[in-house]
This record gives C-alpha cells, structure tokens and sequence, in this order.
C-alpha cells in the first residue's frame, strides 16, 4: 500500500502526462504482479463496489476522533471530501503495516460480507495502522469512490514502457469484461494472444471537434455521414456468440436483446462499430426514447415495443476473423455495405449513409438540417484513413450542431471534489416563473479556474443558508447553460430535464430580471423535446 500511495501521490501532484507516465512505468517494473493488475483495474474504473455507507463512516470517524457531529459535518463541508475529512481528522495511526494493495482490497471485500459490528472494527482497525494517505486511499476504495486524473492512453503508454510491448496490442488487452477476480497479470499483461477473450472489442477510435475546413484539402477526400444521437457500440460476432460493448467499455448485450438475431445473418469474425438508437418507421427517435431503457439488466415486452433499437453501423473492424483496421475506411465501408445488404430489412441493423456534398458550403446546408433529423451533427472521415485507438486529431472530425441555450439564475452552490475540493464549482440553476424561481437544473463545468475562485469568494461572503454541503445564495448572478436536449421529467419541479448541460459564459451583462423563464424552457420542450 505505501508503494500505490506513493504512486498516488507522484500523479496527483503533477498536471504533466510525462511525470505521470514514469510514475506509472517506475511502479509497473516494481510493484508485485497482484498490484499491478489492482492498479490498472482501479485506474480504469474497475473499483470494488462500495462496502459502507458514507454516513458511517462519518459517525465512526467522529467518535475516533473525539469530534461532536456537527464539527465533523463542517469540517466535511470545508474540506469537500469525506475519505480526506476523515484522513484528516482521525489521530496518527498506533500500529505498522507493510500490506499490499491487494491485501487491503481482498480486506474491503470480507468486509463487505460481515456485521455492522465487525465491520466497523475492520475498519477501525484499519485507520489505526495506516498513515494519513494510504488511510485516505483505503477510505475512498470502501465508498466505492476511487478516482483519478488518469487516462487509458496514459496506463497503456505507461505499460508499453514498463514491458516493451506495443501501445496498440496493449490497449487491445485492456478492453474487455476483465477484472482482477477473473485473470491474472500474466494471462492479461504477458500472454500473446491478446485475442483469446472472443468478447473483447477493440479499441474505439474518437474524432477531434471540427473548427474550420482550411486544413482538410479537397472535399472529395472525406466522406461525411450524419452524427446520430444515440449510444456508441462494438457489435462483436464471434464463436457463435454475440456481445455489445458500450465506448466506455460497458456490456451491453442483455439489455438490447434485439441483437441477438444478428448473429444469425451475419458471418463469425464480425465487429462492427455503430451507434445503438431508439428507431420506427425507418427513422431514428429522439434520445429520450432510447434513455428509458439505459441502465437496465432486463427490458420488458412492452419497452422492447415503445422504444425499439437498431446499430446505426459506421464501420467495419473486423471481417472473416481479420483486423482490417489498417485498411483504408472506403474499403471497409464497402465491405461493411456488403454485409448489411445481406441482413433482411426486419434486422436490427442499418449502414449509416454518406452524406452527398461537393462544396463545403454543401456541408454547413446539411449539418444545419441535424436537428430536425434528431442527429447532433456531422462525421467527416478521410476516405483513405485507418481505424486508429483513441483520439487522434487529423482524418476524423466532429462537426456538431450548436447547442441549445438558456439563461438562468444560480441560487444554490456546493464544493466540488478532488482539486477543486476548496472552491464551490458545483451549482444549482433556476428560471423565472412570476415572482418565484424554479430550480431545473445543476452544473459544474464550462467556467475558468479564475471564474470559480471569484464565485467561491463570493459565496463565502453572501450565503444565506447551509443545508449540509450546500449553500442557498442570493439570487443575484446569471449564466448562460448549455445544452443538448430537453425532455419532460415528472422528477424536477420544472418538470424538465436537461441533457449534458454545462455553463457557456457568466452573463455579468445581464441582470435576473432578464433570465429566461419556465415558459421559455416549456416552449424548448414543445419544439426539441
């Protein structure tokens, strides 16, 4: 453990990708194979599940600590974090451990299994013998909350030089339904063939936002296809099998049952990577038809009827049991039209057209029709490009639509977490309706640094009331959100839901009496909803 804390604390205390990855390569070369393979699953959010509830842990941490609960509570809400409150709080350990990783996350999981009792005397004694950042790491892997500022690219980049083995092959290990209960560092890491998971999709290749067309050539080099709303997805057909991989390496199969009959039409050693849409009368539905079935193990019938799912198939990894990513998108978008022109039109599957343009003023016509078509823009792909991992800037772009807006009023704020733990970069936004202000929605990104520190000053002088972590301020500031769709939500007292919204711009420009309103956000709904 004093090894991974040290580790932690190398990464966290640098913002540079090149510290982080000898960080990360120092610790591959050294640790033991169990924690090295705990520490790629951690870092790639295969964390153990919570064992406790936060509340607790507060009421234990307390009474280690000799704090009334409502010290505790405020501590809690100044510092941001409840495994760094409680790091910060307990008394200096009593005891020594020299334990692994791996011994104290096998410790979290027999916790789980035992009485309140016992359970609390696992975890008091476990406080009592680590130092104050192994104590906050060990805290954070019993809620379930570990995270860190560390990409999947950065892990891969970090193993191929701690083991010499090529970035792509590496990424391709990663993927899959692995965790450390289920393979070894040897079978995952060092074993050659990195395709005996016949589940294991491949990497995803990611687009950079398109700014303008006057690096890109001709437009007879690209070929464009339509953004569709939906979920990105790797269909894999192999040995007889099916899965469904979500980009954030989510198996979905169980609950798109739909697929299943395509592994009757189409060949083994198919994947294809598409977007998963709520689809009727040969039209994509809006996302909050698909939504209703995110997140669940089992659909009922009468779900599979309203919101019924195709693949939207973009490309065509692998064929005939072959990596053709190497070969340029023209021909795998053939041979993928050759595989979904021998599927029948009551499959699940559909080839994502090639938008017609000669000019780039052609393009900018058809991306402005995305809306009404319920896509979020344009694909633009070189003609001749590979099928790389990750995001790589130059043969694939985005070209999204613009996002919905409003403007509204911040009424509540809350600290954020891990850096940002001292500043209130969390808030809780509202529109007019009469007199009164309606909350509808939350968010947290979109300003500067230097813009949440000015707020969080500002906070701190004019809260009006606490409620825990929150803090009721007056109604003085509005903000610009942005958005990319609306739908009905008996849920919120607005009865509106907003999809990935963020804040554009602080309107210091605009007083309240000019922030939009509740019916203003209802006729958003009346046209995009």
């Amino acid at each position: 453990m004093k090894d991974f804390a040290a580790l932690f604390t190398r990464i966290d205390e640098s913002t540079k990708t090149s510290v982080k990855t000898a960080a990360l390569a120092d610790y591959f070369q050294t640790a033991t194979p169990e924690d090295r393979l705990w520490t790629i699953a951690l870092f790639t959010g295969r964390r153990p599940k919570r064992t406790i509830t936060a509340t607790r842990l507060r009421e234990w941490a307390a009474e280690v600590a000799g704090l009334p609960d409502w010290l505790f509570e405020e501590s809690y809400s100044i510092v941001g974090d409840l495994a760094e409150t409680i790091a910060l709080v307990l008394p200096p350990p009593t005891l020594q451990s020299d334990q692994t990783l791996t011994h104290w996350i096998t410790t979290i999981k027999t916790l789980s299994t035992l009485d309140d009792d016992a359970r609390k005397a696992g975890i008091l004694a476990a406080w009592d013998s680590l130092p104050n950042t192994e104590r906050f790491l060990f805290t954070k892997l019993l809620t379930g909350g570990f995270r860190i500022g560390v990409s999947a690219k950065l892990i891969t980049r970090a193993l191929a030089q701690a083991t010499g083995q090529p970035e792509p092959e590496l990424t391709h290990k990663l993927m899959g339904n692995w965790t450390p209960d289920t393979t070894t560092w040897a079978h995952l890491i060092e074993a050659d063939d990195p395709t005996a998971d016949l589940s294991r999709p491949y990497p995803f290749y990611l687009a950079y936002q398109l700014d303008g067309f006057d690096d890109l050539g001709a437009p007879g080099d690209w070929n464009a296809e339509r953004k569709w709303d939906g979920i990105r997805g790797q269909l894999i057909i192999r040995g007889g099998e099916h899965h469904l991989w979500s980009r954030g390496e989510d198996l979905m199969t169980d609950r798109f049952p739909e697929f299943a009959q395509l592994k009757d039409y189409l060949p083994d050693g198919t994947v294809i990577d598409g977007e998963v849409l709520a689809f009727a009368h040969e039209v994509p539905l809006s996302f909050n038809a698909l939504q209703k079935r995110i997140g669940r193990k089992t659909v009922p019938k009468k779900l599979l009827a309203e919101a019924p799912v195709i693949l939207m198939a973009y490309d065509l990894l692998e064929h005939a049991g072959q990596d053709i990513r190497h070969h340029p998108l023209q021909d795998r978008r053939a041979a993928l039209d050759g595989l979904v022109a021998q599927t029948p039109q009551a499959a699940p599957l559909r080839l994502s057209a090639s938008v017609p343009f000669e000019t780039w003023d052609d393009l900018r016509t058809a991306r402005d029709q995305s809306r009404n078509l319920n896509a979020e823009g344009l694909m633009l792909k070189r003609r001749d490009s590979p099928y790389l991992s990750g995001r790589k800037r130059g043969d694939w772009w985005k070209w999204k639509i613009d996002p919905l807006t409003i403007d509204a009023v911040m009424i509540y704020a809350q600290a954020g977490h891990g850096r940002r733990a001292n500043l209130f970069t969390d808030y809780t936004f509202a529109v007019r309706d009469g007199n009164d202000l309606v909350p509808f929605t939350k968010a947290y990104s979109g300003l500067t640094d230097a813009e949440f520190r000015e707020i969080t000053a500002w906070v701190r002088k004019n809260t009006l009331q606490r409620f825990g972590p929150v803090r009721q301020v007056p109604a003085q500031h509005v903000f610009e959100i942005a958005f990319e769709g609306i739908q009905a939500s008996p849920r919120h007292k607005s009865g509106v839901a907003l999809r990935f919204p963020r804040m554009l711009r602080w309107r210091r420009d605009k007083p309240v009496q000019e922030a939009n309103t509740l019916d203003d956000l209802k006729e958003l709904l009346a046209t995009f909803g």
